[in-house]
């Protein structure tokens, strides 16, 4: 609000909520952080589904980043990016789900012990920004898309947990292959869901344009 009580938003220009703007700075510092946790441990412990997690939340840190710059422009830009951020999400989900074809046919086993110790700290992470962003899950195309990926991320997590044990009473890579793949969808689903939006956001910007030229005829 701050911003435009100053004089700094242009006509049409939504007021910056600031308690939104520090939600979103905490959330991008916290999944860059479990980026490099989960993309060492994943790694590490042959894990397709924490490798999964670790891409996710790298592409959430460059989504949260892309909603701060875009926080305090016109709509019409919010929901453009949010076309952008949703074709990400569903790159994710084509990656995700070709991974898990590749781990099938190499029959990779992956270390059950540190799936779960990360998987559990990943879900905490995600559970402390998703209660934090939880106000915001019926705003526009963009904020319903940092929401999206942050419920889609804590249901990752949980899944994470399932398929460590998985292989650890199986010893097979099979639980983690499974997980892996249900988070490919999630994140296919998301990206259908926030593109739609979008989509419409826009149609509506444009609609109000496309009429002004024959209200002016009839003058």
């Amino acid at each position: 609000m701050s911003d435009c009580c100053s004089g700094g938003c242009s006509p049409g220009q939504p007021p910056v909520d600031p308690r939104y703007r520090r939600i979103l700075w905490i959330a991008l510092w916290v999944n860059a952080l479990m980026f490099g946790v989960e993309i060492a441990g994943g790694w590490a412990a042959g894990s397709v589904a924490l490798l999964a997690d670790a891409v996710d939340f790298l592409g959430d840190a460059a989504n949260y980043g892309i909603s701060l710059f875009v926080l305090a422009l016109a709509p019409v830009w919010r929901s453009r990016t949010a076309l952008v951020k949703g074709a990400t999400m569903g790159a994710y989900g084509v990656f995700v789900l070709g991974s898990a074809f590749w781990h099938l046919r190499s029959g990779t086993v992956p270390q059950a012990h540190t799936m779960g110790w990360i998987g559990a700290s990943a879900l905490a992470a995600n559970c402390l920004v998703g209660v934090l962003l939880y106000a915001y899950r019926n705003g526009d195309a963009n904020m319903r898309s940092v929401w999206l990926c942050t419920r889609n991320d804590a249901i990752g997590n949980v899944a994470v947990l399932v398929a460590a044990l998985g292989v650890f009473q199986t010893g097979s890579g099979l639980p983690d292959l499974l997980v892996a793949t249900v988070m490919g969808l999630l994140g296919l689903m998301a990206a259908q869901s926030v593109i739609g939006q979008a989509r419409r956001e826009l149609r509506q910007a444009a609609a109000p344009v496309a009429s002004a030229p024959v209200e002016l005829k009839r003058r």
